[in-house]
This record gives structure tokens, C-alpha cells and sequence, in this order.
């Protein structure tokens, strides 16, 4: 029943949307144990960090559930009661997720604007520059989000704070949370191309108080995207009542 994923636009939401798939033509049941990492990703053509990440959204969506030792079985479809609990601790989850990127990410572009060099701003362009390669002519979601992930991490770095490099790893996993929510909103990837540009644009200056306010910038606006996602989730919820 498993399909090869086609390598157009991103890898991780095709095999989301055929596992969704499976479960409504039941196909998939609840219990029912997947194939092993190995052996899934085989049979979908697909690399096995692609295939964790998917496993990774389909789990916190209440579709699936690791069991850690056993494998991934499919979960018992969750009650709108449980639903609407989910939909609420996402938004409080993000609201603090992105309120902790703030006080990461804010000051650091600051710092980077102090600190770069022409090597950096050249990395970072290149950066950017294969972000534009994998938005055009149909996005590959996969690469974008490393792609952005790397260039918020790679300020982080030029910023020079030895704490901040310590906490990389934590900065990296709430990058990675929060384009889970905003990266496939339409239009949403090219309005944050224009903020990286604004973020960019103000590091080749080194100009640290234009640094720090796109980047504020920035992530408000995704934590504003963020929040409409769910609110059209909760707003779809109260349609069924």
C-alpha cells in the first residue's frame, strides 16, 4: 500500500499527507505497527532524516506514537475535545517558543552586526541565495527549512556570545518547531525571503539597532502566521459543532 514519494516540494509533508491518507481510508488502523525505519524508507523512496521528521509532525498531530524499543504504531483517533486541548497547548507552546527566539535571536543579530566580516556576509549570501534555488518552480520544503535554519544559526555564531554557541542545539529545535507551523503557509516563504533580505541587508551595514529590529521583525511576523494557523484550526473545530 506504501507509494514511492515523489522528490518535488518537501519530502517530510508528501509522506505526512500519504500516512494521513492511509489512516482515513483505514488502511492504516489504530495499533496497527509501521514498517521499520529501514524498511519504510525503502518502500517510500525516501532518506531516513526525511522519514523522522515526518514521524516527528504525524506524532505531535496524535496520529502516531513512538514507542521507543517496540517502534511506531498507529494512535486511536483523538476526541474534538482532545483536539481542542491540542490546538490550545500548540498556541501556548508557540507563544513561548517565540518569545524565547526574542531574547535568542534578537541580541545576536546585534552582536553579528558588530562582529562580521566579509567572509561571513558571504557565507550568509550564499545562504540566501540557495534559498531562492529551492523556492522556484515548486518549493523543497525539506531544504528550505535546513537552508533557513542554518542561516539563523549561522548569525548566532558570528555573534560570538559563548553561551549562545552552548545553547545552539536548543536554538536549532525551536527554528525547526516553529517552520513546522508557518514554512508551507502560502506565501509565507517569500515574505520571509524579504525579511532575511532586511536582516542581511543590515549585517552588510554593521548596523546593530537596524539588525536587531528586523530581526524582531522577522520573528513576529512568523509568530503572527503561527497563531492564524491555529486560529483557522480552532475555527474549523467550532464549525463541527
Amino acid at each position: 500500500m506504501w507509494q514511492q514519494v515523489t522528490q518535488q516540494g518537501s519530502v517530510s509533508a508528501r509522506i505526512v499527507r500519504q500516512v494521513e491518507q492511509l489512516i482515513h481510508e483505514e488502511s492504516l488502523q489504530a495499533g496497527d505497527r509501521l514498517p521499520s525505519e529501514r524498511e519504510m524508507a525503502q518502500l517510500l523512496g525516501v532518506s531516513r532524516p526525511s522519514l523522522r521528521e515526518a514521524v516527528r509532525i504525524l506524532e505531535a498531530h496524535g496520529r502516531l506514537e513512538v514507542k521507543h524499543g517496540r517502534g511506531v504504531f498507529v494512535r486511536p483517533p483523538l476526541s474534538e475535545q482532545e483536539l481542542r486541548a491540542s490546538l490550545v497547548d500548540q498556541e501556548m507552546n508557540l507563544s513561548e517558543l517565540y518569545a524565547m527566539r526574542e531574547v535568542l535571536e534578537v541580541p545576536a543579530a546585534g552582536w553579528a552586526a558588530e562582529r562580521t566580516d566579509d567572509a561571513d556576509l558571504k557565507r550568509l549570501r550564499s545562504m540566501l541565495d540557495q534559498m531562492d534555488s529551492v523556492r522556484a518552480p515548486e518549493p523543497d520544503f525539506d531544504a528550505l527549512r535546513q537552508l533557513d535554519t542554518n542561516f539563523h544559526l549561522s548569525i548566532a555564531e558570528i555573534a560570538g556570545n559563548r553561551f549562545l554557541q552552548q545553547t545552539s542545539h536548543v536554538l536549532s529545535e525551536m527554528l525547526v518547531s516553529g517552520m513546522e507551523t508557518t514554512l508551507t503557509i502560502p506565501g509565507r516563504a517569500e515574505l520571509s525571503r524579504q525579511d532575511h533580505e532586511r536582516i542581511y541587508a543590515a549585517l552588510s551595514q554593521r548596523d546593530p539597532g537596524a539588525a536587531r529590529r528586523a530581526a524582531r521583525s522577522h520573528i513576529r511576523a512568523a509568530h503572527r502566521a503561527a497563531m492564524r494557523r491555529i486560529e483557522a484550526q480552532q475555527k474549523a473545530l467550532r464549525g463541527r459543532d
